[in-house]
Parts: structure tokens; sequence; C-alpha cells
């Protein structure tokens, strides 16, 4: 081991970040069970749905915590993604083509569901496709694992005949955490029906470990029927799938919500008694719409990975999912923003801190290591204040004004710029532009904006932003205000049509003065209010 790696190991033993706090956590389990061979790390996914953003942060922050954990030990990882694609179809989807032809497949494992899209030999077919372009498009490192492949190929089978050795424990475990009915037909298996091929809910009457078999009523014709529970004849209930399925792949680490911490606690139950260690993992909090309100699905009160990256880069989203993963964040459009323009400082900062202190940065988390060093040369908030003003239909309308402040710097010389301009006109079109609202400034503010696009009609030809910073704050002050939010607030409100703005001198400067004069005049004539002022009078 050289000198630097151990130097690194050392500072990552103590580093505060959560992903080290979670690869420590971890290698405690494994010491305890004189674990010294390769560790896995699984992650899972429900194809009924296509992936959704909490497919994403579940991975990502896995991915974070396994290259923490690999860089503390230098010990061999895999990441299984792995697909419970033998489930029965419980319900139609409402966001799919041809869903009435669907309802005849109510009950049969994903896999032998039809492909509404007619793209793949099954539903759950496609939807796997999609999750695996998904990821690949991220640039994961992960194995795909699919449920039924496990339960037909064999490679279940000796998970199954130990929850079929240990049927009185997992029942005895399982019984007291349900309702009285659902405990008169409850068992760990589901049958698969020989003649129909749906997963069955079915009542089981007797177990036969000696050959591989359980006996049980047909929901439908009440009949007996003996069927092995090896070769993908039967699957297992959640709980104990879940369970099988660290007991037989050895999973050491996953992460899971915390909607799910009883059936994390009920899992690790079933998996001791069948003879394995459950794995560790944290319990993240799930994200709350702009309102507070739980992210559901059938409310489409959410934000999809494709809304957010349309506004924000992928990194940006990784830096969300990364921070505080045990509190419940708002997810909304208006974080996008914000979150950008911190993924930036954090990647600028890394180049200037101490190995300890890389490891403390999401950005050394986001790209697994550190990163170009690289910057914006205009914040992504002042980017869109931009769109906003000069009414950009195309990057090229803000490249116009980013050119003339920052001589030199092109698409050609910052691609990264560029690629955030594309995001900040998005934002602008689809967010901002639909609710603009301009309003008349009073007489006492038409006063005191007319001072301040003098003050800054006087400044010297080299002065920075900065110093119309000063001007701005200074005819603020002078003009009496107790609070120069409400100030601001009104240079907002008039000058933007918004609630919310930049720091004005920084934004004045990238405006270019002799156009954030001209924006002045116009909302002094009610040209900004009766929407009759455009980019082009300013330029």
């Amino acid at each position: 081991m050289t000198d630097s790696i151990a130097a690194i190991r050392d500072a990552a033993s103590n580093a505060k970040a959560w992903p080290f706090a979670e690869a420590r956590d971890l290698v405690k389990r494994l010491d305890a069970a004189n674990h010294d061979g390769e560790v896995l790390f699984e992650t899972g996914y429900g194809p009924s749905g296509l992936p959704h953003i909490g497919t994403f942060g579940e991975v990502v922050r896995t991915s974070m915590v396994r290259h923490a954990f690999e860089v503390m030990t230098g010990a061999k990882t895999r990441l299984v993604c792995f697909s419970d694609d033998m489930d029965g179809l419980r319900k139609v989807p409402d966001n799919i083509p041809n869903g009435e032809a669907m309802q005849a497949d109510l009950g049969l494992p994903l896999t032998a569901v039809r492909d509404p899209f007619g793209t793949h030999p099954s539903f759950g077919a496609h939807n796997n496709a999609r999750l695996q372009a998904f990821l690949d498009g991220f640039g994961f490192e992960y194995e795909f694992v699919s449920s039924t492949d496990c339960y037909t190929s064999g490679r279940f089978d000796d998970g199954l005949r130990a929850v079929l050795a240990h049927y009185d424990k997992i029942m005895d475990i399982m019984l007291p955490t349900l309702g009285e009915e659902r405990r008169a037909t409850y068992s760990p298996f589901f049958p698969v029906c020989p003649d129909t091929g749906r997963v069955l809910q079915a009542k089981v009457i007797a177990t036969h470990p000696d050959r591989d078999a359980i006996t049980y009523l047909h929901p439908d014709s009440n009949a007996e029927i003996e069927t092995s529970v090896t070769g993908g004849a039967c699957k297992l209930q959640w709980k104990a799938d879940w369970a099988m399925r660290w007991f037989v792949l050895g999973v050491d680490y996953e992460m899971a919500g915390k909607d799910l911490i009883e059936s994390v606690r009920q899992s690790s139950k079933i998996t001791r008694a069948i003879g394995g260690n459950p794995p560790i993992g944290i319990s993240y909090e799930l994200f709350l719409d702009s309102a507070g309100e739980k992210i559901s699905k059938s409310k489409g009160n959410g934000l999809s990975v494709e809304e957010w990256l349309r506004y924000g880069s992928p990194e940006s989203l990784a830096l969300f999912m990364y921070a505080q993963p045990r509190r419940a964040k708002r997810l909304h459009f208006e974080v996008i923003p914000k979150t950008v323009d911190e993924y930036y400082q954090h990647r600028t900062k890394i180049a200037e801190q101490d190995e300890s202190a890389r490891l403390e940065n999401p950005a050394w988390h986001i790209h697994a290591g550190v990163p170009e060093a690289d910057g914006l040369p205009v914040s992504f908030t002042l980017l869109l204040n931009l769109a906003s003003v000069c009414l950009a239909e195309t990057p090229a309308v803000v490249w116009g004004y980013v050119s003339d402040y920052a001589p030199g710097v092109s698409a050609e010389t910052h691609p990264e710029l560029d690629r955030m301009i594309g995001y900040a006109v998005n934002y602008y079109q689809d967010m901002v532009r639909p609710h603009k609202t301009y309003r008349l400034p009073t007489a006492d503010e038409a006063v005191q904006i007319e001072t301040l696009a003098a003050t800054i009609e006087a400044l010297p030809a080299d002065a920075d932003a900065e110093a119309v910073q000063s001007a701005v704050y200074a005819t603020g002050k002078d003009a009496g205000y107790e609070n120069l939010r409400a100030w601001f607030q009104c240079l907002y409100e008039v000058l933007l049509g918004q609630f919310e703005g930049p720091r004005m001198g920084s934004f004045f400067a990238l405006y270019g003065r002799a156009q954030s004069v001209a924006l002045m005049r116009a909302a002094l004539a009610g040209e900004l209010a009766a929407g009759s002022f455009g980019s082009g009078d300013a330029a």
C-alpha cells in the first residue's frame, strides 16, 4: 500500500460525510461475521412501472456508499440492481397504451404480461430494458439480476428449500403483523397456477420439505393441489422474498425508504430464521412536494428525472440526493436553480481543499473522486434572470450578453457554461415566462429607480459588479428604506416581474449597464407592465 493510499484510507476512517458513516457501519457488520470476501450492495426495482426519481436516488446513494467503502477498505465490491419482475400484475398502470387489453393479464408474472408498447416480449422485459437504459445513461456500474431468471433457473432453489424447512418459524414471525382476515390465508409461498400461469394468493394446507413441495387450495376451484416450490413453480410473498434474496445472493448492504422500515424489520427476522445474516442500510426519508405533502404517483405531484434534466444537470440531481438523506425534502421545480449553483460552489472549492476536507465535499461523492475544478464565470441564478429579462427564445440570445460581460468566453471555450445556458432558457420558457407579472412603481419608487438609473450612468466606464452593487445599496439607503429587502423586492417586481431575484449589482453588470438603464426607464414609462418592451429595445 502506498503512502498516499494509506493517507486517504486514514482520512476516510474519520470522515463525517454520511456515506463514510454508512461504510464504517458496514465494516463493523463484516467484521462481526468474519466476512473477508467480495462485498455485495443491492438496490431493488419493481417493474410494474417505469424507473422514476426514487429509483435514481436509491442507486446513486448506494453507489456513493459503495465508493466510500472501497476507498476506506480497498475491498472488492459489486452492485446488483434486482428487478422483482416475477411479481403478479395487480393493477394496470394508468400511463400506458393499450391498457384495456392488459386487463386479461392481471395476476400473471410481469415477465408473462403482454408489452403494451409492442417492443419487447413482455411488460416486465420492456421495463427492465428501460431500467437498464436509465442506469446506463447515468454511467452507473452495476449488475442487473432478474427475479424471474433466478426463480426459473434454479438459482433460488436452495433459498426456497430453506424457507420451506423453516416454514413454521416464518409464520410465527409474520402472523402477528397481519390482520385477522389475512392471517386466515397467509403463506410465504405464492404458487404459480399450472393452468393459467397466474401467481396465486392461496391457502397452504400442508408442507412437504422431504420432496420440496406444498399443498394448497386453489382460490377458484378450492381443489387441493400439490406443487413443487422450486424451479419457478412458486414465488415468495414480498417480505419472505426479500429475505430469501438476501440469503441466496449474500447481500451485505441495501438501503430502503422510511416507509419500508417495518418490512426491513420482518425480512431481517426471516433472514435470520433461515440461517442468513441480513444486510445493513440507511432508512432514507421520502420526498415532499412544494406544499409539504408526500409525493404520490397517483396524485401526479412529483417531479420526474426527465423534468429535472430539462432544467438542471445530472450532477445537480445527484447533489440533491446526496444532501441529508434522512431528512424529508421538498422536491419541486424551484429547488433546481439553487441546487445547480450549490453544485458548482462545491466543485470549485474542492481544488483548494486538503484530502480530509475533500472527503466531506459532496462533489467528491458525486464524481467518485476529485473532479476538475471548473466553475461557471456566471452563476446559474444570474443566467436564469438574464434569460428572463432578455426574453430568451434561444441560448444565442443569452450568449450575446454573456460574451459582452466576459470577453473571450464562448460556447466552444466553455461548453459547461453553454450547457447551463440551455437549461436556463428551458427554465425561463417553461417555469418563469408563464408567471411573470410586472407591476408599476409607486410615485416614490419611480423617483428612486430614476435616481438609481442616473447613478449607474454616472459610474466610471471600468466600474465592476461590486461598484454597481454599491450604487444599488446606497440608493436604497438614501431613499430611507429601513430594511433594504423592501428596496430589492421593489426592483425584482418592477424590473424583473418576479418576487425573488439575483444580487442586482451582478445582474446589472451581466445584462450591461446601458441595457439596465434602458430597462429601468422602460419600467418608469410603463412599458414593462404593458408588455411592450422587448430584449431588442434594451440592446
